[in-house]
């Protein structure tokens, strides 16, 4: 019995050893093969997703100017850009909370800082006041350069290189906008313009430090933060607003500024930050140049407003050039 047992001790090895190369199998045998055309499919999807989450924020920017149109019947031009960004930071700030959401890094600071001068204050306040002497329609198609200057601004703060042929596209786009720009307004820029045109440089920094530090935290934390660091700022500057200009409170003032708080200032920037981290702030840029049409359909369907003639061809030519560039090479 001793020997019968002793001779099937060995059985465990025996039956161990084969396992020992077939658990090694799956790792020598697992060809790099089949996981190859995986990555440039995972990489396709997240470029897909990328643009998506891009595109809605263009779609909701694009309501942006009809939105303050709406809430300009009702409030001074200070009251609106004050009124908007306390309700954005409250919504945001109370989501920081909820979550939890530690302090962002000393580093990033400066950035949030920027942010919040060019997309919470810089480009509301500027846009605000241009819109009391330009059309929505008007101001959508001189905002048809911001593409331009943010994938400038990109180019330097971040070392982007665009191809050529990128360049030349955002440029011929830039032209036809100019061009449309000095036409409407009598061979001059307006002052509306030149509000436009300084509207331009402060949100093009804003969306490029926006886009690099939605590398690093959640693209919502990013213009969360920067609507809290604003909020001293904008509540005392919404109470002075307040106390000095006429108030006339409307369906159409309420929908305006509450869409220009939770839409365009918030939720927009959430979508809009993400897809610039995902797909890269210069590929993401162009895709606004869609803005302009969308915001030209709004301001007929909502404000009633006639366009000139000249606008539609622009707004398209500019749609061409975006195709060229989302066309190329980054």
């Amino acid at each position: 019995m001793r020997a019968n047992d002793s001779a099937t001790a060995p059985a465990p090895i025996a039956v161990t050893t084969p396992r020992t190369p077939a658990a090694a199998v799956p790792d020598a045998a697992a060809p790099a093969t089949p996981a190859a055309p995986a990555a440039p499919a995972a990489r396709g999807n997240l470029a897909a997703r990328g643009a998506l989450l891009a595109a809605l924020g263009v779609a909701a920017f694009s309501l942006t100017f009809p939105a303050t149109a709406l809430a300009l019947e009702g409030m001074g031009p200070w009251t609106v850009v004050m009124l908007r960004s306390v309700l954005a930071a409250a919504v945001a700030g109370g989501a920081l909370a909820v979550c939890r959401v530690r302090l962002p890094e000393r580093r990033h600071w400066a950035g949030i800082a920027v942010v919040a001068g060019g997309v919470v204050l810089g480009f509301p306040l500027l846009t605000t006041l241009a819109l009391q002497t330009s059309t929505t329609s008007h101001a959508a198609v001189v905002v048809g350069l911001l593409p331009l200057t943010t994938a400038a601004c990109s180019a330097v703060r971040t070392g982007a290189r665009p191809s050529r042929t990128f360049w030349i596209a955002a440029l011929v786009g830039a032209t036809v906008v100019i061009g449309f720009a000095v036409q409407q307004s009598g061979g001059t820029p307006s002052r509306g313009d030149l509000y436009l045109f300084a509207a331009l440089l402060v949100c093009a920094a804003g969306y490029t430090e926006g886009g690099r530090l939605a590398r690093h935290m959640p693209g919502w934390q990013v213009i969360g933060w920067a609507l809290v660091l604003s909020l001293p700022v904008t509540a005392v500057g919404a109470v002075v607003a307040l106390s000095t200009e006429p108030l006339h409170l409307t369906a159409h003032a309420i929908g305006g500024l509450l869409w220009l708080a939770i839409g365009s200032q918030f939720l927009g920037m959430v979508v809009w930050y993400r897809g610039m981290a995902t797909i890269g702030i210069s590929k993401a840029s162009q895709l606004q140049l869609a803005q302009p049409l969308l915001t030209l359909v709004w301001s007929v369907l909502l404000l009633g407003e006639r366009l000139p003639p000249a606008a539609p061809a622009t707004a398209l030519a500019v749609l061409a050039c975006i195709a060229v560039t989302q066309r190329t090479r980054s």
